[in-house]
């Protein structure tokens, strides 16, 4: 009966507190005391919670670095200290707050060039070494192009804040541009801007007549 008692006082503290208590049965000596757990999820709600909050403060940082210096100035600063064609432009998402800007030589050589966020400086220049031809492909693919890179992020920033221009040649050739506001297609020809088709999650009003 006594043991019945306990029992019962133990998972009714259970009940009000809500936390995790553990219930030892009054019984045999060689018995096993028996634990209930309960809200063992908290925990992990928590570092959900706060691997979102570090998600939203990273894309907060990407949104004021690139609204001090733009895609467009960076790709601007690029060619000016390193002449060629500008095939991508991505402000680094590790705090470091500097654009990464890839220019392509008319033989195919390419840089990678670092324009700081905050003032748009120069920080360097880096030759890739790979063996690809990836730079000559890009060459190709922009062959008969009216829109540039720095065009191309112009174009697009009336769909948010630019924080990353990509030529994307998987399919008919285009420029890939991301800003805070969705991912978005620019035509090399015509500059017109449209929603990319796999980032419709339900917003229809990303064309651009």
């Amino acid at each position: 009966m006594k043991r019945n008692i306990v029992i019962a006082t133990v998972a009714a503290a259970a009940l009000i507190g809500g936390g995790t208590v553990a219930a030892y049965a009054v019984g045999d000596e060689d018995s096993a005391p028996t634990q209930r757990q309960s809200n063992v999820r908290v925990a992990d709600d928590r570092d959900d919670s706060a691997a979102d909050d570090r998600d939203d403060d990273t894309a907060e940082v990407r949104s004021e670095a690139a609204a001090k210096v733009t895609a467009a100035d960076a790709i601007a600063a690029a060619l000016k200290h390193t002449p060629g064609t500008a095939v991508s432009a991505d402000l680094d998402d590790d705090g470091s707050d500097v654009w990464e800007v890839n220019v392509v030589k008319g033989d195919g050589a390419e840089y990678d060039v670092r324009v700081a966020a905050d003032d748009g400086k120069v920080l360097g220049a880096q030759r890739d070494d790979d063996d690809d031809n990836d730079g000559r492909e890009d060459l190709a693919a922009l062959k008969g192009a009216s829109v540039d890179a720095r065009e191309a992020a112009q174009a697009a920033a009336a769909k948010g804040t630019v924080i990353d221009v990509d030529l994307d040649d998987d399919g008919p050739a285009a420029w890939s541009v991301e800003t805070t506001k969705g991912e978005w297609k620019v035509d090399l020809k015509t500059g017109k801007v449209t929603q990319d088709h796999d980032d419709r999650d339900g917003d229809d009003s990303g064309d651009d007549d």
